[in-house]
């Protein structure tokens, strides 16, 4: 059984909640609840017949659930966000917040496999009911999926043949732990990067085991039609992969290619872009090391 340690500060905290612009009689969405820093934030402006939906996927966050009245926590993937808020009778929001990744307690909690600082099963399972985990992509993955894995989402250069020598040695001996993953990789890990790359590997394994971009880009297709007219998203991303798709949806309302024009080369978008890029203070940073890739974006319905 897994042991519950004290979440840290919600990155951006603030900036983020502010850029909701809460109103006091609204319905707003939690969709990353973890420790709940961001929902207590939102329950704090709002009115009493305000109302706040959190999502976790996470068993461990439901212990962390807020004794109110005007909050509901639903055990559920925000890819789900739409079905599950119609259960509720709940076909329109005033505003949507999500800090996307892992959370601080998921890397801190050696047994769940996120990090890279710790000798753990290979796991990675944001939801620990799903059957998919690191085991079965390291181990079951044939060569050229595993490959599309490591470049894809890890950025790798190294994608082919770290495949390579992965299929290599599980032929004779199963990839169990993540020292062993290690070991098997160490040839790529130069002393001088070593944190990186294997945090480049975690992440393209971690993304693969969650479906995370596939998530992602179901959440957000979903979003301007739950939001009223003047309804906000407030959204922070920790790696590229991420951002590139908020920004892009945001701008375009797709994630790759452009829209159709009409005669003067103009095209229709659901959402303006609010502001610009938000990223923390030099102090959050020093405070909060998880903040320093942190990455905001604001958007409103039109």
């Amino acid at each position: 059984m897994t042991t519950i340690m004290e979440y840290h500060n919600p990155v951006l905290l603030k900036e983020t909640v502010d850029g909701l612009n809460i109103k006091e009689d609204g319905i707003y969405v939690d969709v990353t609840f973890g420790g709940g820093g961001h929902s207590k934030e939102i329950l704090k402006r709002l009115g009493q017949n305000g109302r706040l939906f959190a999502f976790d996927q996470d068993e461990d966050a439901l212990k962390n659930a807020i004794d109110d009245s005007r909050f509901k926590l639903i055990h559920e993937n925000f890819r789900y966000v739409k079905r599950f808020l119609k259960f509720y009778r709940v076909n329109k929001v005033d505003g949507i917040l999500a800090d996307f990744g892992v959370s601080s307690h998921q890397f801190d909690v050696a047994e769940r496999g996120f990090s890279t600082r710790f000798e753990a099963d290979l796991d990675m399972r944001m939801n620990q009911k799903n059957t998919l985990s690191a085991y079965n992509v390291i181990n079951d993955y044939e060569e050229q999926k595993l490959k599309q894995v490591f470049w894809q989402y890890g950025e790798l250069r190294a994608a082919p043949a770290m495949a390579r020598i992965i299929v290599e040695h599980r032929a004779t001996e199963k990839i169990v732990t993540s020292m062993q993953l290690k070991e098997v990789l160490k040839k790529f890990l130069p002393p001088k990067h070593e944190n990186k790359v294997l945090a480049q590997i975690y992440q393209a394994i971690r993304i693969e085991v969650n479906q995370e971009i596939e998530a992602l880009k179901e959440f957000l297709e979903q979003t301007p039609d739950l939001l009223n007219p003047g309804g906000r998203l407030s959204f922070i991303s920790y790696h590229s992969l991420e951002d590139r798709l908020v920004k892009r949806f945001i701008r375009s309302g797709l994630f790759e290619g452009e829209p159709e024009r009409d005669v003067f080369g103009k095209f229709e978008v659901p959402l303006k872009k609010i502001n610009g890029l938000t990223v923390p203070s030099k102090e959050e940073i020093k405070n909060n090391n998880r903040a320093r890739s942190a990455k905001l974006r604001i958007a409103e319905k039109l």
